[in-house]
């Protein structure tokens, strides 16, 4: 059954509306009429089993057929701060990673970072990847939008890293010294409900004095096994874990 984001104002105990580029979704792509069904989950995670009784070119209205109590949410809260990297990768990253549970995104700007971040162009960016988010976020059944945050400094990060429980880098030296524990570790001190902040550097990764004071602000520095990852698919390797030792093993 196909699924909307709305905002909470569109969605009571009895009653939906959907507006915008999803009105012409339902009608013209998807073809949907009065008497079909669809899924609407509003800005606080509920989850509604919905039917249509009217379509305008403006707006679809419905009745609540049933509060539907399913979780697919990760137990913990991710954020995947992301070095710049290039091309597209980053709408790559937030679709997959969004697919795969993260909550947010930070993109940041780091030493080897080759692109730069266009402060005229930027919100059109974050629209864009926000965009991706929600479409990756109905497709994959998760009950909440990941946000995706504006592109942070190295320095801002560092000060952001500060509200969270758990703080994980991924350093391709580690894995290079053999190193296979301290992922593992990390993760086996979160609780459910924690916060956990996964930076990843960009193509080149992260600079020594990077991860120094990374390492300094309480950051752990993992490999993702024994393997070198590219920087668009070491996120994804990251959110598997979280998920595996989360969800799967118990």
């Amino acid at each position: 059954m196909q699924r909307y984001f709305i905002a909470n104002n569109q969605l009571t105990e009895l009653h939906f509306s959907i507006t915008g580029e999803d009105v012409k979704h339902i009608s013209k792509v998807m073809r949907m009429s009065q008497g079909d069904q669809l899924i609407c989950i509003n800005e606080d995670g509920i989850v509604a089993q919905c039917k249509i009784v009217a379509i305008t070119n403006d707006e679809i209205n419905g009745t609540v057929l049933k509060i539907l109590t399913e979780d697919t949410e990760l137990p913990v809260k991710v954020t995947v701060a992301q070095g710049l990297p290039k091309g597209d990768k980053l709408e790559l990253i937030v679709q997959k990673g969004t697919e795969l549970g993260a909550t947010a995104f930070i993109p940041f700007q780091a030493t080897r970072s080759i692109v730069k971040w266009d402060e005229k162009k930027g919100q059109k960016k974050i629209e864009r990847l926000g965009k991706i988010a929600k479409e990756a976020a109905e497709q994959s059944y998760r009950r909440i939008v990941p946000k995706v945050m504006n592109s942070l400094s190295f320095k801002q990060l560092v000060k952001e890293s500060e509200h969270y429980d758990i703080k994980i880098v991924a350093y391709e030296e580690k894995a290079k010294q053999g190193e296979m524990k301290n992922l593992a570790a990390a993760l086996g001190q979160a609780e459910v409900g924690n916060s956990i902040l996964v930076v990843v550097g960009p193509e080149g990764g992260l600079t020594i004095d990077e991860i120094t004071v990374l390492e300094q602000m309480g950051f752990t520095s993992c490999s993702f096994g024994p393997r070198i990852l590219r920087t668009e698919t070491a996120a994804m390797y990251f959110l598997g874990a979280v998920s595996y030792h989360f969800e799967m093993l118990r």
